[in-house]
């Protein structure tokens, strides 16, 4: 969409779709996440659409296989998401959006604290421009650990080509990544299995099946079954 100030990448959902509140989400978090996304002009409800108005940006989306130079300004810019203080906005926690997933609920005390997180590394949410990195798709930004968005990507690395010992190496270029107790990742190794299991069971999209032998592949290392 082009205005005589802004060329606009338009965003929309029917005001009664089932995820309209993907919406909100996403013009509620872009205030605090405009050093690493695309700004966001407007937010509008009418005729019966919620209507998102983003600065248009040029670029491609990341290239996630081994070797791709795209991974050390995905890195860069993960870690400036990592310096963003928690906006003052409601968000789900990490904790209770994984709580179906954990045979023991202490489990989810690994995944607690105040970080943002954007949480859905699909390299189609990942632009490449010549302004770095930028994410794009905020519906899913929680709060949690800081660790927990190296280590969710590391399993979309391993679904595209990389050994699981591989993309924790990528990871781990990460600050926080440092600060990940082990045990935290092998929860979450657990939990992203259970959850990858469920949602390859429900969804028709072509990345699911592949998601779902990343986690059990990352889960498998986890254990040292690999």
């Amino acid at each position: 969409m082009r205005t005589t100030e802004h060329t606009l990448f338009v965003k929309g959902l029917p005001l009664d779709h089932p995820r309209v509140w993907t919406q909100n989400r996403e013009a509620g978090v872009n205030p605090y996440v405009r050093d690493v996304a695309p700004k966001l002009h407007w937010h509008m409800e009418d005729d019966g659409w919620s209507l998102l108005g983003f600065e248009y940006v040029t670029g491609g989306h990341a290239d996630f296989t081994p070797g791709s130079p795209d991974l050390p300004a995905v890195v860069a810019t993960m870690t400036r998401l990592a310096e963003v203080q928690s906006p003052g906005i409601e968000l789900k926690s990490m904790p209770h959006r994984l709580r179906k997933y954990v045979d023991d609920p202490a489990d989810l005390s690994w995944f607690a604290g105040n970080s943002l997180l954007h949480t859905e590394w699909n390299p189609h949410n990942v632009l490449m421009t010549n302004r770095g990195a930028l994410f794009v798709d905020w519906a899913w930004a929680s709060l949690g650990a800081a660790w927990i968005d190296p280590a969710l990507w590391l399993l979309w690395l391993i679904a595209h080509g990389h050994t699981p010992s591989q993309a924790e190496g990528e990871a781990a270029v990460h600050p926080a990544w440092e600060l990940a107790p082990p045990a935290g990742l092998d929860a979450l190794a657990r939990v992203q299995r259970r959850l990858w299991d469920s949602i390859a069971h429900q969804s028709p999209d072509d990345w699911a099946r592949p998601m779902q032998r990343a986690a059990q592949t990352w889960a498998e290392h986890r254990t040292g079954k690999l």
